[in-house]
């Protein structure tokens, strides 16, 4: 074996600890955000992106990197933190509403949205695969939302399903920014900052004192959020999303943990369904993109001997 492949194996292995970091931080944050009570989502929203905000604006400055918003990629980052703060909001609603396996799942929808706004925006031509798998994937969260009269939970279902929405749009506008040479650091501080501005008025008219407790629970949360989110930056780097999106889908297990364990929640038969439905095609579709970039590789790689050998 090579040295470059030693290489290469150890990078996707380190991709993956990376995501399944972000999955235990992204997860804990749900479960912060329900651990503090009752409390008005914009107030939990608000000081979950504060935190985030305060903790962005010191890797910067660690990083000694300048805060630079171009033209070329300023709509990017606006329409990045349109969609990302109110699929946050939604988010947080269906997280205080329903069982936090089933808001976590409708979340992690996001990236069959992103295929879908990728045509427009990227002009990147979806695959037979992937449009079957956005189908298939939708009528998994048919499972969870069950939208019958008889569904107590439809409304928050709904909301939580546009919170997956929200955040596959954001990232499709994260890789315009970010391929327009926008910095990580700087796309978190607007998201964070945008977050703040939009929710501040909402919380100050509403606003609930706190108790020590869920100061500190609201505090978690911005921490296993920045634990998350720097891990899925870090693991990016190490690996393409073809490699690592499925073990993104580790979240819900979490989750589901947190659950059962903290709030005694158990999942209904149909909302596991549509876990089973949901994930099986995103392991089907992250296979099948390993299998082409596989046989890509060997292409190049028997094409590169033949010519080595003429």
């Amino acid at each position: 074996m090579t040295k470059s492949k030693e290489i290469g194996i150890n990078d996707q292995t380190k991709g993956i600890i990376c995501i399944i970091l972000a999955a235990v931080g992204f997860s804990l944050m749900t479960f912060f955000v329900r651990l503090s009570g009752d409390l008005p989502t914009m107030q939990k929203a608000f000081f979950r992106n504060a935190f985030a905000l305060v903790i962005a604006i010191g890797t910067l400055i660690a990083k000694k990197e300048k805060f630079v918003i171009t033209k070329d990629f300023g709509s990017d980052i606006f329409f990045r933190c349109l969609f990302g703060t109110t699929g946050l909001i939604a988010n947080f609603y269906a997280i205080d509403k329903l069982v936090l396996a089933d808001s976590n799942m409708l979340n992690k929808l996001s990236p069959f949205y992103a295929i879908i706004l990728s045509i427009p925006l990227l002009k990147e031509k979806p695959s037979k695969t992937d449009i079957i798998a956005t189908i298939i994937a939708f009528i998994g969260a048919l499972f969870i939302i069950r939208p019958t009269g008889t569904n107590m939970e439809l409304i928050p279902s709904l909301v939580g399903l546009y919170g997956g929405i929200g955040a596959g749009f954001a990232y499709v506008f994260v890789r315009r920014a970010t391929g327009k040479g926008a910095k990580t650091p700087v796309i978190v501080i607007c998201f964070s900052a945008f977050s703040c501005l939009l929710t501040f008025p909402f919380m100050a008219f509403d606003f609930v004192p706190m108790t020590t407790l869920q100061w500190l629970t609201l505090i978690m949360a911005g921490l296993s959020a920045a634990l998350g989110q720097f891990s899925i930056t870090t693991a990016y780097k190490y690996a393409p999303a073809k490699k690592l999106s499925v073990f993104d889908y580790t979240q819900v297990i979490f989750a589901t943990l947190w659950g059962l364990i903290f709030f005694h929640e158990i999942p209904t038969l149909w909302s596991i369904i549509g876990y089973i439905i949901i994930v099986t095609v995103a392991f089907l579709r992250w296979k099948k993109a390993k299998d082409e970039d596989h046989h890509q590789s060997s292409q190049t790689s028997e094409a590169s001997t033949e010519i080595q050998q003429k």
